[in-house]
């Protein structure tokens, strides 16, 4: 496996976070990592993310999405899945960035699927094609949900 820097970014282009991930997987259009959760432990109010929790994180060249399969520290339990809605990664050989766009969505392990942070990205200067294509990201998220397919092929409901 390689290492690889993830930059997570906003709207604007700024850099919010670094870290480290180690790639598992690649293709011209996607890389696939595995990072730790290094922040102390967040209670998002749907699930908690805990200091050394596993990321399984997708990144795409090609989408308005990423998707960071979630699970616990401690038992290796699958808590859901997390996706960020950004512009499509820049994908290099050691550094992937994406720019987020504020929405989210979180799946859990039943296939329950819920959108986050509708406001604020309603509060983005964005152009109506970048709001177009986010709400395509939802929609196709939701349909994969549905179909429990890729990523999402190991929902238990």
């Amino acid at each position: 496996m390689s290492s690889i820097t993830v930059e997570k970014r906003d709207y604007q282009g700024k850099t919010l976070i670094r870290y480290q991930g180690e790639v598992i997987e690649r293709s011209a259009q996607h890389v696939c990592l595995v990072a730790h959760f290094a922040l102390n432990d967040v209670d998002a109010g749907y699930v908690v993310f805990r200091k050394g929790d596993t990321m399984t994180e997708w990144f795409f060249s090609d989408r308005w999405y990423n998707i960071f399969k979630l699970q616990d520290v401690e038992d290796g339990r699958l808590k859901g899945w997390y996706c960020n809605v950004t512009r499509p990664a820049v994908i290099g050989e050691d550094l992937i960035h994406a720019d987020d766009l504020a929405l989210d969505v979180f799946v859990t392990p039943e296939g329950s699927f819920t959108v986050l942070d509708e406001d604020e990205f309603a509060e983005l200067e964005l152009e109506v094609n970048e709001r177009r294509a986010a709400s395509g990201a939802i929609e196709a998220l939701r349909i994969a949900v549905q179909a429990r397919t890729g990523t999402f092929a190991e929902i238990q409901g």
